[in-house]
C-alpha cells in the first residue's frame, strides 16, 4: 500500500538508491509513476507493506517502509531489489553499486567511485566539511537527520583526517 513518504513514522526502514548520473525531468516523471506503481503492489507473504519514497536532487530514489504495519520478507526484498534492476536497465543508469561517493560541490553534486574520493581526501581536494551523502542511514529519523553531513560526522571520516 503506497503512502506519502512525508507520512511514514520516523522508524520506518530507509533504502537508498543513488543514481551514477542525474535523471531528466522526463525520466523522473516515469521513475515516480512507476515507483509509486510498485510500492501499491508490493506485498511480504500476500500481506500489503505501507511505503512511500521521494526522489531527491534528481538522483537518489529513497523508499521508506512502515514495519510497524508490517515487515518485509525476504522475498519482498528481492521483489524490490528486482525492481530496482529494472530501473537501471530501462534507463541506462547504475543505483546499486554502493562503492561509490556522492557528495556536494557547491549547488552540484560529485559521483565519484570510493577509490577517487579517498584520493580526492588525501589531496585535500575534499575535507572533513565537505558535504556527503550517508547512504547507510537506517531509518527515516537517520535519513531526515544524518543523510546529508559533513563528512567528518560519518563513515566518510576515516578518509578525511
Amino acid at each position: 500500500m503506497y503512502i506519502p513518504f512525508n507520512e511514514l513514522p520516523d522508524t520506518s526502514r530507509i533504502w537508498i538508491y543513488q543514481a551514477n548520473r542525474s535523471f531528466a525531468e522526463e525520466e523522473l516523471a516515469e521513475i515516480e509513476a512507476r515507483t509509486a506503481t510498485f510500492l501499491k503492489e508490493w506485498t511480504a507473504h500476500g500481506a500489503a507493506l505501507q511505503a512511500g519514497f521521494e526522489v531527491r536532487y534528481k538522483r537518489f530514489i529513497i523508499i521508506g517502509l512502515n514495519q510497524e504495519a508490517g515487515a518485509a520478507s525476504g522475498c519482498s526484498i528481492d521483489a524490490s531489489v528486482h525492481f530496482i534492476q529494472q530501473l537501471e536497465k530501462e534507463y541506462d543508469v547504475d543505483l546499486l553499486d554502493k562503492m561509490n561517493v556522492s557528495y556536494k560541490q557547491g549547488d552540484f553534486i560529485a559521483y565519484k567511485p570510493l577509490a577517487e574520493f579517498r584520493k580526492m581526501a588525501k589531496n585535500k581536494a575534499v575535507s572533513g566539511k565537505t558535504i556527503v551523502f550517508n547512504n547507510l542511514v537506517a531509518n527515516k529519523q537517520e535519513y531526515e537527520e544524518h543523510w546529508e553531513v559533513p563528512a567528518s560526522e560519518s563513515w566518510h571520516s576515516r578518509f578525511v583526517k
